[in-house]
């Protein structure tokens, strides 16, 4: 019995961990106007402290994870939380908008250790009948984080000022912290391997040109952003080739498995975010809704999201995750066969039914993709496995905001969306049954 509350509040002390993270990237976004008014600076200028957050995640998710591979999981993890508790009082603190961006980009180093480390101690102290059951409680707390962000950052600003979606963080982090110091056990990292610190940098500098490519406005920054790219992407690739250990080893990607996984993410992360950007904008547009009625319909898709990624867990455990997947991608691909009829049938309604089947498809698969990732590697990459699979993810949002601002308002966004979705249905097909994973290891210790 004693185990057995041991590891639900160990399942408790990550949950507070990995659900700040999503929250905090969203929660700010209300808090912009405020921020604006306090500092004195235009709002494309406060737009960099949620790009910031989101270039650094993006960026960093494979180098804790590599990290958490060679030193620990608990004690990466423990140093995401104190970086994170350091960085959100140092926001609170800031006298202008240049060192609100640099500790807010500090806070995501702090999420970024927080996260594939998070997932990856979730791996080794529970067991593998669990797993599923365990990454769809995360993820529903994940996905309930970025939805609720906004929510309570509406109401801690109301109250208290911008300020306070800093200070909210302190107490669940130190909560976090110290119960982490309890429960969380030692596992021993890989210190044959090191940290590949050329290659980090060229993976940083290359992964953020990318990103901010995607979000340049002008001509010539582009060729130039994206020239550059090239460049380091090549001497990163040529890097991880020639060393002994690689910060991301690319015989990974020979997993179909893995492979299948990591894409079917960011395939379900492109139409989750492009659902989250575009739907607005068109609920203002054709149904002439204001900010508020906005707010109560997309609540619906994010909380349907939310709820059926804890049950995408406990279906996993039973049908097995490409079962799961298969399913996933057939029920997001009928829900955007029914968003291609919000213009024609023009009911509110209809729209959120369509928005709940396609809220709950993509809900059923975060925990299938996640434990598919974490099964498809040995135990001892799977800060690895789980920091590039965070990149994906991440990857899936950055996709969707750039091809919005091209298709915005055009039913060549919903047809994308159908195509991706029938994608993923032939993607499923290269993830392992849970039971083909049982069979390969039994063969393996004959």
């Amino acid at each position: 019995m004693k185990n057995k509350n041991k590891e639900s509040i160990l399942i408790i002390s990550i949950l507070m961990g990995t659900t700040l993270v999503p929250i905090n990237s969203t929660m700010i976004s209300v808090g912009l106007s405020s921020i604006s008014s306090f500092f004195h600076d235009s709002i494309s200028s406060i737009a960099w402290v949620v790009t910031i957050y989101l270039i650094v995640m993006a960026v960093t998710q494979p180098i804790s994870g590599k990290l958490g591979d060679i030193y620990g999981y608990r004690t990466v993890y423990m140093w995401g939380l104190a970086f994170f508790f350091i960085a959100s009082i140092a926001c609170a603190f800031s006298f202008n908008l240049l060192w609100l961006i640099i500790f807010r980009s500090l806070q995501a180093v702090g999420g970024a250790l927080i996260t594939p480390n998070g997932m990856a101690i979730a791996r080794y102290t529970v067991s593998r009948e669990k797993l599923p059951k365990v990454l769809g409680i995360l993820g529903m707390g994940m996905g309930l984080g970025a939805a609720v962000g906004p929510l309570l950052g509406s109401a801690l600003i109301t109250l208290w000022g911008w300020k306070s979606i800093f200070w909210v963080n302190v107490p669940f982090l130190l909560f976090g912290f110290f119960i982490g110091l309890f429960v969380i056990p030692r596992v021993q990292g890989s210190k044959k391997s090191s940290l590949d610190v050329l290659g980090s940098i060229y993976l940083a500098v290359s992964l953020t040109l990318l990103i901010l490519l995607t979000k340049s406005h002008s001509i010539w920054m582009s060729i130039m952003s994206g020239f550059i790219f090239i460049i380091f992407a090549i001497l990163f690739i040529l890097r991880e080739k020639r060393i002994k250990s690689p910060l991301i080893d690319f015989s990974l990607f020979k997993n179909r498995s893995f492979s299948s996984s990591n894409i079917s993410m960011l395939a379900s992360n492109f139409i989750m975010y492009t659902i989250l950007l575009a739907m607005p904008l068109l609920l203002e547009a054709q149904f002439h809704f204001t900010t508020k009625s906005v707010g109560a319909v997309m609540s619906v898709f994010s909380l349907a999201s939310s709820i059926f990624g804890f049950f995408g867990g406990q279906f996993a455990s039973k049908y097995g995750n490409r079962k799961m997947v298969t399913w996933t991608f057939s029920i997001i691909t009928i829900g955007t066969v029914l968003l291609l009829g919000i213009n024609p049938i023009h009911s509110v309604f209809y729209l959120v039914f369509a928005l709940i089947v396609t809220g709950i498809g993509i809900g059923l698969g975060n925990s299938p993709l996640q434990t598919a990732v974490l099964e498809s590697v040995s135990k001892d990459m799977s800060g690895t496995a789980s920091g590039i699979f965070s990149t994906f993810r991440y990857f899936g949002s950055i996709i969707s905001s750039t091809l919005l601002s091209i298709l915005t308002g055009s039913i060549a966004l919903f047809i994308l969306l159908l195509i991706v979705a029938a994608c993923g249905i032939v993607l499923a097909r290269g993830i392992d049954q849970k039971k083909d994973n049982t069979k390969n290891k039994m063969a393996s210790s004959q």
